[in-house]
């Protein structure tokens, strides 16, 4: 953990070598996510879930609308990658969907059944895929960066850790 209430568990590290066994570890970690997310609001009140984990910050319940969102996404840009060759994908602007009613007012829960259902499709894709497949890549034109699916997979096992990180860390800082 880090002393920065943006970055938890500090930044991701894209560029880092990773092993198949590391591999295999990242693929795990987004196969227990939502079982993370889940745990990391139960029990929580209206009040509570409409507190933003840091001033500035999105409130608790726009996180948890927040990562399906953007783990959708995710899973988008790699059935693009293993079925185009190097596609550019559509980036979103987050800020703007989070401000949305959708976000900003539903209960958790249709949020976290999503991302069960969409997580279970994703880590069965990754867990059949080669090892050549996960050099495969996409380019992010908002970013400009091209990432292969090795990247994303590190990119988005960050993206839920670092969003339950956010929610935990408020419930700890308020003795929730």
């Amino acid at each position: 953990m880090t002393g920065d209430l943006r970055y938890p568990i500090g930044q991701a590290q894209l560029d880092a070598p990773v092993s198949k066994d590391q591999r295999i570890a990242l693929i795990e970690t987004v196969a227990v996510l939502p079982a993370k997310m889940r745990a990391a609001v139960v029990g929580l009140s209206d009040g509570q879930l409409d507190t933003p984990y840091r001033e500035g910050g999105w409130t608790i319940r726009q996180v948890v609308h927040h990562v399906p969102e953007s783990h959708a996404n995710g899973y988008i840009r790699w059935k693009w990658a293993l079925t185009e060759e190097a596609p550019v994908i559509k980036a979103y602007r987050e800020a703007h969907w989070a401000a949305l009613p959708d976000s900003r007012t539903l209960a958790p829960e249709l949020s976290l059944q999503w991302l069960d259902a969409m997580h279970g499709r994703w880590v069965a894709l990754m867990r059949a895929l080669s090892d050549s497949d996960f050099d495969r890549t996409y380019t992010n034109p908002e970013s400009k960066r091209t990432f292969t699916l090795t990247q994303s997979l590190v990119l988005y096992a960050w993206h839920g850790q670092h969003h339950v990180a956010h929610i935990t860390g408020l419930r700890a800082r308020s003795g929730w």
